[in-house]
Protein backbone atom coordinates (compact mmCIF):
# COMPACT_ATOMS: atom_id res chain seq x y z
CA UNK A 1 0.00 0.00 0.00
CA UNK A 2 1.16 3.41 -1.12
CA UNK A 3 2.49 6.07 1.48
CA UNK A 4 -0.26 8.69 0.82
CA UNK A 5 -3.15 5.86 1.27
CA UNK A 6 -1.73 4.97 4.63
CA UNK A 7 -2.33 8.60 5.79
CA UNK A 8 -5.69 7.91 4.74
CA UNK A 9 -8.68 7.07 6.78
CA UNK A 10 -9.88 3.90 6.61
CA UNK A 11 -12.85 4.56 4.96
CA UNK A 12 -11.24 6.93 2.49
CA UNK A 13 -8.46 4.28 1.65
CA UNK A 14 -11.78 1.58 0.93
CA UNK A 15 -13.23 4.17 -1.33
CA UNK A 16 -9.96 5.10 -3.15
CA UNK A 17 -9.48 0.96 -3.65
CA UNK A 18 -13.03 0.34 -4.74
CA UNK A 19 -12.77 2.63 -7.10
CA UNK A 20 -9.35 0.55 -8.91
CA UNK A 21 -11.77 -2.20 -10.03
CA UNK A 22 -8.69 -4.76 -8.70
CA UNK A 23 -10.20 -7.95 -7.58
CA UNK A 24 -6.55 -8.38 -6.41
CA UNK A 25 -6.01 -4.80 -4.55
CA UNK A 26 -9.41 -4.99 -3.00
CA UNK A 27 -8.94 -8.50 -1.40
CA UNK A 28 -4.93 -7.78 -0.16
CA UNK A 29 -6.71 -4.66 1.68
CA UNK A 30 -9.66 -5.93 2.95
CA UNK A 31 -7.67 -8.95 4.37
CA UNK A 32 -5.30 -6.70 5.64
CA UNK A 33 -7.80 -5.22 8.17
CA UNK A 34 -9.42 -6.49 11.36
CA UNK A 35 -12.84 -8.09 11.30
CA UNK A 36 -14.79 -5.58 13.38
CA UNK A 37 -12.80 -2.71 10.75
CA UNK A 38 -14.07 -4.60 7.76
CA UNK A 39 -17.79 -5.11 9.27
CA UNK A 40 -17.88 -1.21 10.01
CA UNK A 41 -17.07 -0.68 6.18
CA UNK A 42 -20.04 -3.20 5.30
CA UNK A 43 -22.91 -1.21 7.49
CA UNK A 44 -21.39 2.41 6.59
CA UNK A 45 -21.11 0.88 3.24
CA UNK A 46 -24.97 -0.66 2.02
CA UNK A 47 -24.52 -0.78 -1.91
CA UNK A 48 -21.02 -2.65 -1.07
CA UNK A 49 -21.87 -5.18 1.37
CA UNK A 50 -22.21 -8.00 -1.40
CA UNK A 51 -18.72 -6.88 -2.75
CA UNK A 52 -17.14 -6.68 0.47
CA UNK A 53 -17.65 -10.24 1.86
CA UNK A 54 -17.46 -11.49 -2.17
CA UNK A 55 -13.60 -10.12 -2.78
CA UNK A 56 -12.19 -11.31 0.48
CA UNK A 57 -10.77 -14.90 1.26
CA UNK A 58 -13.16 -16.85 2.19
CA UNK A 59 -11.99 -17.89 5.93
CA UNK A 60 -11.53 -13.92 6.77
CA UNK A 61 -15.14 -13.29 4.95
CA UNK A 62 -17.03 -15.94 7.15
CA UNK A 63 -15.36 -14.61 9.89
CA UNK A 64 -16.97 -10.73 9.26
CA UNK A 65 -20.33 -12.42 8.12
CA UNK A 66 -20.63 -14.38 11.72
CA UNK A 67 -20.60 -11.14 13.45
CA UNK A 68 -22.91 -8.88 11.43
CA UNK A 69 -26.57 -8.50 12.37
CA UNK A 70 -29.24 -10.83 10.87
CA UNK A 71 -30.75 -8.67 8.13
CA UNK A 72 -27.70 -7.40 6.53
CA UNK A 73 -26.81 -11.28 6.45
CA UNK A 74 -29.79 -12.18 4.52
CA UNK A 75 -29.12 -9.45 2.41
CA UNK A 76 -25.82 -10.61 1.86
CA UNK A 77 -26.52 -13.83 1.14
CA UNK A 78 -29.53 -12.83 -1.26
CA UNK A 79 -26.50 -10.18 -3.71
CA UNK A 80 -24.32 -13.05 -3.41
CA UNK A 81 -23.92 -15.80 -6.31
CA UNK A 82 -24.49 -19.82 -5.76
CA UNK A 83 -20.82 -20.67 -5.36
CA UNK A 84 -19.22 -17.78 -3.19
CA UNK A 85 -22.66 -18.56 -0.75
CA UNK A 86 -22.05 -22.15 -1.07
CA UNK A 87 -18.06 -21.39 -0.09
CA UNK A 88 -19.15 -18.73 2.10
CA UNK A 89 -21.99 -20.87 4.54
CA UNK A 90 -19.04 -24.30 3.80
CA UNK A 91 -16.14 -21.76 5.75
CA UNK A 92 -18.74 -20.83 8.61
CA UNK A 93 -18.38 -22.77 11.43
CA UNK A 94 -21.61 -25.00 12.49
CA UNK A 95 -22.90 -23.32 15.34
CA UNK A 96 -22.77 -20.13 13.70
CA UNK A 97 -24.06 -21.27 10.77
CA UNK A 98 -27.14 -23.13 12.30
CA UNK A 99 -27.89 -19.56 14.18
CA UNK A 100 -27.88 -18.26 11.12
CA UNK A 101 -29.92 -20.91 9.31
CA UNK A 102 -32.93 -21.08 12.37
CA UNK A 103 -33.87 -17.45 11.68
CA UNK A 104 -34.77 -18.04 8.11
CA UNK A 105 -37.88 -19.48 5.98
CA UNK A 106 -37.68 -23.15 5.66
CA UNK A 107 -37.94 -22.79 2.13
CA UNK A 108 -34.88 -20.75 1.83
CA UNK A 109 -33.31 -23.57 4.06
CA UNK A 110 -33.93 -25.89 2.19
CA UNK A 111 -31.97 -24.50 -0.82
CA UNK A 112 -29.45 -23.17 1.43
CA UNK A 113 -28.66 -26.76 3.02
CA UNK A 114 -28.17 -28.23 -1.13
CA UNK A 115 -25.18 -25.86 -1.23
CA UNK A 116 -23.61 -27.32 1.19
CA UNK A 117 -20.88 -30.11 0.95
CA UNK A 118 -21.96 -33.75 2.42
CA UNK A 119 -20.60 -33.44 5.79
CA UNK A 120 -21.18 -29.90 6.37
CA UNK A 121 -24.93 -30.55 5.51
CA UNK A 122 -25.23 -33.97 7.56
CA UNK A 123 -23.77 -31.21 10.76
CA UNK A 124 -25.89 -28.57 9.96
CA UNK A 125 -29.26 -30.64 9.48
CA UNK A 126 -28.22 -32.71 13.21
CA UNK A 127 -27.90 -29.34 14.72
CA UNK A 128 -31.38 -28.25 13.57
CA UNK A 129 -32.65 -31.00 14.58
CA UNK A 130 -32.49 -29.65 18.28
CA UNK A 131 -35.48 -27.97 19.97
CA UNK A 132 -34.81 -23.87 19.78
CA UNK A 133 -32.96 -21.65 21.79
CA UNK A 134 -31.29 -25.18 23.21
CA UNK A 135 -27.78 -26.17 23.65
CA UNK A 136 -27.69 -28.51 20.57
CA UNK A 137 -28.27 -25.30 18.65
CA UNK A 138 -25.28 -23.69 19.96
CA UNK A 139 -22.41 -26.75 19.84
CA UNK A 140 -19.90 -27.30 17.36
CA UNK A 141 -18.54 -30.76 16.31
CA UNK A 142 -15.06 -28.93 15.96
CA UNK A 143 -12.88 -29.48 18.88
CA UNK A 144 -10.07 -31.34 19.12
CA UNK A 145 -9.94 -34.93 21.83
CA UNK A 146 -7.45 -37.61 22.57
CA UNK A 147 -7.43 -40.50 24.51
CA UNK A 148 -5.87 -42.09 28.13
CA UNK A 149 -2.91 -44.09 26.57
CA UNK A 150 -1.68 -40.85 24.00
CA UNK A 151 1.69 -39.41 25.37
CA UNK A 152 1.51 -35.49 25.61
CA UNK A 153 4.01 -35.63 22.45
CA UNK A 154 1.22 -37.04 20.78
CA UNK A 155 -1.55 -34.83 22.14
CA UNK A 156 0.84 -32.20 20.61
CA UNK A 157 0.68 -33.88 17.28
CA UNK A 158 -2.74 -34.38 17.12
CA UNK A 159 -3.55 -30.66 18.00
CA UNK A 160 -1.01 -29.45 14.99
CA UNK A 161 -2.79 -32.00 12.85
CA UNK A 162 -6.71 -30.74 13.83
CA UNK A 163 -6.19 -27.78 15.70
CA UNK A 164 -6.77 -25.40 13.09
CA UNK A 165 -9.91 -26.55 12.52
CA UNK A 166 -10.86 -26.50 15.91
CA UNK A 167 -13.45 -24.00 17.36
CA UNK A 168 -10.98 -23.41 20.59
CA UNK A 169 -7.85 -25.79 21.65
CA UNK A 170 -7.87 -23.80 25.43
CA UNK A 171 -9.20 -27.11 26.34
CA UNK A 172 -8.71 -30.90 25.49
CA UNK A 173 -11.39 -33.85 26.04
CA UNK A 174 -10.13 -37.36 26.73
CA UNK A 175 -12.76 -40.23 25.01
CA UNK A 176 -12.65 -43.96 25.16
CA UNK A 177 -12.62 -46.01 22.13
CA UNK A 178 -16.48 -45.64 22.44
CA UNK A 179 -16.47 -41.93 22.28
CA UNK A 180 -17.45 -41.31 26.13
CA UNK A 181 -15.96 -38.29 27.93
CA UNK A 182 -13.52 -39.23 30.66
CA UNK A 183 -12.40 -35.63 30.91
CA UNK A 184 -11.15 -32.71 29.98
CA UNK A 185 -8.19 -30.81 30.22
CA UNK A 186 -6.29 -27.29 29.90
CA UNK A 187 -3.42 -27.02 27.79
CA UNK A 188 -1.69 -25.43 29.63
CA UNK A 189 -1.43 -28.55 31.84
CA UNK A 190 -0.36 -30.27 28.86
CA UNK A 191 2.57 -27.70 28.51
CA UNK A 192 3.84 -27.46 31.72
CA UNK A 193 3.99 -31.13 31.65
CA UNK A 194 7.28 -33.31 29.95
CA UNK A 195 6.24 -34.77 26.36
CA UNK A 196 6.80 -38.90 28.01
CA UNK A 197 3.99 -38.34 30.40
CA UNK A 198 1.01 -39.96 29.52
CA UNK A 199 -2.56 -37.87 29.32
CA UNK A 200 -4.50 -40.68 31.81
CA UNK A 201 -1.70 -39.18 34.79
CA UNK A 202 -3.30 -35.84 34.11
CA UNK A 203 -7.12 -36.67 34.48
CA UNK A 204 -8.80 -36.38 37.73
CA UNK A 205 -12.46 -37.95 35.75
CA UNK A 206 -14.06 -34.55 36.79
CA UNK A 207 -15.92 -32.61 34.24
CA UNK A 208 -18.46 -30.17 33.95
CA UNK A 209 -20.82 -31.19 30.86
CA UNK A 210 -24.00 -29.82 29.37
CA UNK A 211 -26.90 -31.94 27.77
CA UNK A 212 -28.06 -30.76 24.02
CA UNK A 213 -31.67 -30.43 25.38
CA UNK A 214 -30.78 -27.89 27.68
CA UNK A 215 -31.54 -24.35 27.91
CA UNK A 216 -28.99 -21.62 26.73
CA UNK A 217 -30.04 -19.56 29.48
CA UNK A 218 -28.91 -22.56 31.79
CA UNK A 219 -25.24 -23.31 30.18
CA UNK A 220 -24.79 -19.02 30.50
CA UNK A 221 -25.31 -20.01 33.99
CA UNK A 222 -23.27 -22.77 34.23
CA UNK A 223 -20.60 -20.60 32.28
CA UNK A 224 -20.48 -18.22 34.56
CA UNK A 225 -20.23 -20.20 37.82
CA UNK A 226 -17.59 -22.14 36.77
CA UNK A 227 -15.32 -19.54 34.99
CA UNK A 228 -14.91 -21.92 31.83
CA UNK A 229 -14.28 -20.68 28.29
CA UNK A 230 -15.51 -23.97 26.80
CA UNK A 231 -17.89 -26.66 28.03
CA UNK A 232 -18.38 -30.30 26.34
CA UNK A 233 -22.09 -31.08 25.30
CA UNK A 234 -22.82 -35.19 26.01
CA UNK A 235 -25.18 -37.55 25.58
CA UNK A 236 -27.68 -38.87 27.80
CA UNK A 237 -25.12 -41.74 27.49
CA UNK A 238 -21.71 -39.89 27.84
CA UNK A 239 -20.98 -39.54 23.90
CA UNK A 240 -18.86 -36.29 23.32
CA UNK A 241 -21.40 -34.50 20.89
CA UNK A 242 -19.67 -31.40 20.54
CA UNK A 243 -18.47 -28.46 22.29
CA UNK A 244 -19.95 -25.08 23.40
CA UNK A 245 -18.11 -21.96 23.40
CA UNK A 246 -18.10 -18.40 25.37
CA UNK A 247 -18.66 -16.66 22.38
CA UNK A 248 -21.73 -18.35 21.56
CA UNK A 249 -23.09 -17.62 24.92
CA UNK A 250 -22.54 -14.17 25.25
CA UNK A 251 -24.54 -13.91 22.21
CA UNK A 252 -27.19 -15.87 23.88
CA UNK A 253 -26.92 -13.58 26.66
CA UNK A 254 -26.91 -9.96 24.66
CA UNK A 255 -30.10 -11.04 22.52
CA UNK A 256 -31.97 -12.37 26.29
CA UNK A 257 -31.34 -9.35 27.39
CA UNK A 258 -32.74 -6.89 24.79
CA UNK A 259 -35.58 -9.64 24.68
CA UNK A 260 -36.04 -8.70 28.47
CA UNK A 261 -36.17 -5.06 28.02
CA UNK A 262 -38.47 -5.32 25.39
CA UNK A 263 -40.78 -6.99 26.86
CA UNK A 264 -40.71 -4.90 29.92
CA UNK A 265 -41.52 -2.75 27.91
CA UNK A 266 -44.97 -4.19 27.75
CA UNK A 267 -44.35 -5.58 23.71
CA UNK A 268 -43.39 -9.08 22.68
CA UNK A 269 -39.84 -9.69 21.94
CA UNK A 270 -38.69 -8.66 18.58
CA UNK A 271 -36.43 -11.09 16.48
CA UNK A 272 -34.91 -8.24 14.00
CA UNK A 273 -33.09 -4.80 14.56
CA UNK A 274 -36.21 -2.55 15.48
CA UNK A 275 -35.58 -0.61 11.58
CA UNK A 276 -35.91 -3.77 9.79
CA UNK A 277 -39.64 -4.81 11.19
CA UNK A 278 -42.27 -4.63 9.14
CA UNK A 279 -44.73 -2.12 10.37
CA UNK A 280 -47.27 -4.57 10.35
CA UNK A 281 -45.37 -6.84 12.40
CA UNK A 282 -44.67 -4.29 14.61
CA UNK A 283 -48.10 -3.36 15.40
CA UNK A 284 -49.07 -7.26 16.40
CA UNK A 285 -46.03 -6.92 18.38
CA UNK A 286 -47.47 -3.93 20.60
CA UNK A 287 -50.91 -4.35 20.17
CA UNK A 288 -51.60 -7.82 22.14
CA UNK A 289 -50.32 -5.88 25.27
CA UNK A 290 -52.03 -2.67 24.84
CA UNK A 291 -55.38 -4.68 24.36
CA UNK A 292 -54.54 -6.51 27.52
CA UNK A 293 -53.73 -3.11 29.55
CA UNK A 294 -56.35 -1.56 28.07
CA UNK A 295 -58.71 -3.88 29.22
CA UNK A 296 -57.32 -3.86 32.88
CA UNK A 297 -57.76 -0.74 32.85
CA UNK A 298 -61.34 -0.51 32.74
CA UNK A 299 -61.09 -2.38 35.98
CA UNK A 300 -59.98 1.23 37.32
CA UNK A 301 -62.86 3.07 35.83
CA UNK A 302 -64.88 0.05 37.56
CA UNK A 303 -63.58 0.96 41.26
CA UNK A 304 -63.81 4.82 40.77
CA UNK A 305 -67.43 4.42 39.42
CA UNK A 306 -68.10 2.44 42.75
CA UNK A 307 -66.85 5.21 44.60
CA UNK A 308 -68.31 7.80 42.87
CA UNK A 309 -70.83 9.42 45.66
CA UNK A 310 -67.45 9.66 47.97
CA UNK A 311 -65.59 11.69 44.85
CA UNK A 312 -68.89 14.09 44.83
CA UNK A 313 -69.04 14.54 48.36
CA UNK A 314 -65.46 15.09 49.01
CA UNK A 315 -64.22 16.30 45.73
CA UNK A 316 -60.58 17.00 46.89
CA UNK A 317 -60.10 13.31 46.59
CA UNK A 318 -60.20 13.09 43.28
CA UNK A 319 -57.07 15.52 42.79
CA UNK A 320 -54.99 13.00 44.51
CA UNK A 321 -55.97 10.18 42.18
CA UNK A 322 -52.70 11.13 40.25
CA UNK A 323 -50.50 10.75 42.77
CA UNK A 324 -51.62 7.98 44.57
CA UNK A 325 -51.71 5.54 41.41
CA UNK A 326 -48.32 6.60 40.33
CA UNK A 327 -46.87 6.13 43.46
CA UNK A 328 -48.52 2.34 43.72
CA UNK A 329 -46.99 2.06 40.16
CA UNK A 330 -43.59 3.47 40.43
CA UNK A 331 -43.04 1.10 43.77
CA UNK A 332 -44.19 -1.80 42.01
CA UNK A 333 -41.98 -1.30 38.97
CA UNK A 334 -39.04 -0.19 41.23
CA UNK A 335 -39.41 -3.87 42.67
CA UNK A 336 -40.21 -5.56 39.80
CA UNK A 337 -36.96 -4.65 38.34
CA UNK A 338 -34.99 -5.35 40.94
CA UNK A 339 -36.80 -8.69 41.39
CA UNK A 340 -36.39 -9.88 37.50
CA UNK A 341 -32.54 -8.65 37.49
CA UNK A 342 -31.67 -10.76 40.38
CA UNK A 343 -33.47 -13.69 39.37
CA UNK A 344 -31.80 -13.39 36.15
CA UNK A 345 -28.08 -12.80 37.67
CA UNK A 346 -28.76 -15.97 39.99
CA UNK A 347 -28.47 -14.03 43.34
CA UNK A 348 -31.85 -15.25 43.93
CA UNK A 349 -34.12 -18.15 43.66
CA UNK A 350 -38.35 -18.66 43.68
CA UNK A 351 -37.63 -20.35 47.28
CA UNK A 352 -36.53 -16.97 48.37
CA UNK A 353 -39.63 -15.87 48.15
CA UNK A 354 -40.63 -15.58 52.14
CA UNK A 355 -37.20 -13.84 52.44
CA UNK A 356 -38.18 -10.97 49.49
CA UNK A 357 -41.19 -10.47 51.14
CA UNK A 358 -40.45 -9.51 54.58
CA UNK A 359 -37.66 -7.43 53.12
CA UNK A 360 -40.05 -5.72 50.23
CA UNK A 361 -42.63 -5.18 53.12
CA UNK A 362 -40.13 -3.38 55.25
CA UNK A 363 -38.82 -1.58 52.53
CA UNK A 364 -42.44 -0.61 50.90
CA UNK A 365 -43.42 0.39 54.70
CA UNK A 366 -40.30 2.60 54.93
CA UNK A 367 -41.23 4.22 51.76
CA UNK A 368 -44.58 4.79 51.91
CA UNK A 369 -44.03 6.55 55.31
CA UNK A 370 -41.56 8.59 53.49
CA UNK A 371 -44.20 9.97 50.77
CA UNK A 372 -47.10 9.60 53.29
CA UNK A 373 -45.39 12.32 55.14
CA UNK A 374 -44.28 14.44 52.25
CA UNK A 375 -48.29 14.07 51.26
CA UNK A 376 -49.37 15.32 54.81
CA UNK A 377 -47.31 18.19 54.03
CA UNK A 378 -48.38 19.17 50.92
CA UNK A 379 -52.36 19.20 51.68
CA UNK A 380 -51.01 21.35 54.90
CA UNK A 381 -49.23 23.70 52.74
CA UNK A 382 -51.76 24.10 50.35
CA UNK A 383 -54.14 24.96 53.39
CA UNK A 384 -52.07 27.22 54.95
CA UNK A 385 -50.46 29.46 51.68
CA UNK A 386 -53.15 28.74 48.94
CA UNK A 387 -56.20 28.30 51.45
CA UNK A 388 -57.12 24.91 49.83
CA UNK A 389 -58.58 21.90 51.08
CA UNK A 390 -61.01 23.58 54.14
CA UNK A 391 -61.26 22.91 57.98
CA UNK A 392 -60.91 19.78 57.89
CA UNK A 393 -57.09 19.44 56.30
CA UNK A 394 -55.69 17.69 58.85
CA UNK A 395 -57.95 15.21 58.53
CA UNK A 396 -57.67 14.86 54.49
CA UNK A 397 -53.71 14.78 54.78
CA UNK A 398 -53.90 11.94 57.59
CA UNK A 399 -55.96 10.27 55.23
CA UNK A 400 -53.41 10.82 52.22
CA UNK A 401 -50.25 10.14 53.71
CA UNK A 402 -52.29 6.88 55.10
CA UNK A 403 -53.60 5.52 51.86
CA UNK A 404 -50.15 6.44 50.18
CA UNK A 405 -48.52 4.31 52.89
CA UNK A 406 -50.98 1.62 51.99
CA UNK A 407 -50.85 2.05 48.37
CA UNK A 408 -46.79 1.87 48.41
CA UNK A 409 -46.00 -1.20 50.58
CA UNK A 410 -48.91 -2.90 48.24
CA UNK A 411 -47.40 -1.66 45.20
CA UNK A 412 -43.87 -3.32 46.05
CA UNK A 413 -45.28 -6.36 47.32
CA UNK A 414 -46.62 -6.76 43.73
CA UNK A 415 -43.99 -5.66 42.25
CA UNK A 416 -41.27 -8.58 44.00
CA UNK A 417 -43.99 -11.20 44.26
CA UNK A 418 -45.49 -11.49 40.46
CA UNK A 419 -42.16 -12.21 38.64
CA UNK A 420 -41.30 -15.00 41.61
CA UNK A 421 -45.05 -16.64 41.04
CA UNK A 422 -44.44 -16.59 37.04
CA UNK A 423 -41.52 -18.07 37.87
CA UNK A 424 -42.49 -20.63 39.66
CA UNK A 425 -45.26 -21.10 36.99
CA UNK A 426 -42.55 -21.57 34.43
CA UNK A 427 -43.33 -18.37 32.74
CA UNK A 428 -40.89 -15.49 31.76
CA UNK A 429 -40.79 -12.63 34.41
CA UNK A 430 -40.13 -10.23 32.38
CA UNK A 431 -43.71 -10.35 31.44
CA UNK A 432 -44.56 -8.89 35.00
CA UNK A 433 -43.04 -6.12 34.21
CA UNK A 434 -43.72 -2.12 34.09
CA UNK A 435 -47.09 -1.95 32.36
CA UNK A 436 -48.61 -5.09 33.55
CA UNK A 437 -47.29 -4.29 37.03
CA UNK A 438 -48.63 -0.41 36.85
CA UNK A 439 -52.26 -1.45 35.53
CA UNK A 440 -52.74 -4.15 38.02
CA UNK A 441 -51.34 -1.31 40.96
CA UNK A 442 -53.80 0.96 39.73
CA UNK A 443 -56.60 -0.70 40.53
CA UNK A 444 -56.08 -2.28 43.69
CA UNK A 445 -54.30 1.16 44.62
CA UNK A 446 -57.78 3.18 44.33
CA UNK A 447 -59.47 1.06 46.16
CA UNK A 448 -57.02 1.20 48.70
CA UNK A 449 -56.96 4.97 48.76
CA UNK A 450 -60.96 5.31 48.47
CA UNK A 451 -61.53 2.61 51.50
CA UNK A 452 -58.59 4.17 54.18
CA UNK A 453 -60.54 7.81 52.82
CA UNK A 454 -63.92 6.41 53.49
CA UNK A 455 -62.73 5.05 57.36
CA UNK A 456 -60.89 8.34 58.32
CA UNK A 457 -63.45 10.43 56.90
CA UNK A 458 -66.35 9.12 57.21
CA UNK A 459 -68.71 11.35 59.86
CA UNK A 460 -66.43 14.57 59.30
CA UNK A 461 -66.65 15.13 54.92
CA UNK A 462 -68.58 11.72 54.02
Amino acid sequence: MSLELEQLTLQEQFEAVIKTEDKLQIRNFLDDQNISDVADLVYEYPEYEGNIIAHMSVHRAASVFKILDLSTQKTIIHELPANTTASLLNELPPDDRTDFLEELPSNVVRELIKLLDPEERKITLSLLGYPENSIGRLMTPDYVYVYPDNTIEEVFATIRKYGKDSETINVIYVINNKGELLDDIRIRDFILNTPDRKVAELMDDRFIALHPEDDQETAADVFKMNNRVALPVISKSNKLLGIITIDDILWVASEEFSEDMQKMGGTAALEEPYLDVPLLKLYKKRIVWLIILFVGETLTIAAMSSFQETLEQVLVLSTFIPLIISSGGNSGSQAATLIIQALALGEITVKDWWQIAGREIFSGLLMGITLGIFGFFIIYGGHHFFGLFGEHFIRIGFAIGTAVIGVVTWGTIMGSMLPLLLKKLGADPATSSTPFIATLVDVTGLLIYFGTAFLLLKGVLL
